[in-house]
């Protein structure tokens, strides 16, 4: 499995995992229980200014894995538009684009198998009445992991769209795109199963 962690080593590389999660849940309450458009564009400064600390290169691998969100944030713009209602629309739009941007940060500076580990204490008192954890691990493991995997080849599915078709990007995507998750879905449970599985 490979790592979403950035290879630009920051002071937060060095921060225990379970002691960002816990951030990341304090600052996205924070996100949701204020209303005002001030405060979220001052968040989302902050949090631009985060991304830009450890350098240049650092800033430029979270926009890219950032560039996911515009088509969600253009149909909430729309429809706000739409509604006479722009300015909750914004707001929702920057709590968005925060939150998914803190995340990132922590996926960026924190190892899977660091932030697995905090999931394992999380989950322990569970196993004393019997549930198996083992599989909530994974799954927590496989969503970070291939959500920017998907949504890349997504992207690339688009551009191939673009350089064959003269008409525009459609719902006739969609297809070859289920077939692509099917078929890593597969692989990964193919690779399950020759270990041991669960």
């Amino acid at each position: 499995m490979i790592s979403l962690t950035s290879p630009v080593e920051t002071r937060a590389h060095g921060w225990p995992a379970g002691a960002k999660l816990a951030g990341l849940c304090g600052a996205t309450m924070v996100l949701f229980a204020i209303k005002g458009l001030d405060w979220h564009l001052g968040f989302l400064v902050a949090t631009l200014v985060i991304y830009a600390m450890p350098g240049r290169q650092f800033f430029q691998g979270g926009m890219r894995r950032l560039r996911v969100l515009w088509p969600f944030a253009a149909i909430i713009l729309l429809w706000h538009i739409f509604t006479n209602d722009l300015a909750s629309g914004a707001v929702i739009v920057l709590r968005m684009i925060t939150a998914v941007g803190l995340a990132n940060l922590v996926t960026m500076t924190t190892k899977i198998s660091d932030m697995i580990v905090v999931v394992r204490w999380l989950c322990a008192p569970l196993r004393r009445f019997g549930v198996q954890t083992r599989s909530v691990e994974l799954a927590i493991a496989l969503v970070v992991r291939f959500t920017p995997v998907l949504a890349q080849k997504g992207q690339t599915l688009a551009l191939a769209w673009k350089a064959r078709a003269a008409r525009r990007l459609g719902w006739r995507v969609i297809t070859p795109f289920a077939v692509l998750a099917i078929d890593d879905a597969e692989h990964v449970a193919e690779a399950l199963r020759a270990r041991g599985g669960l």
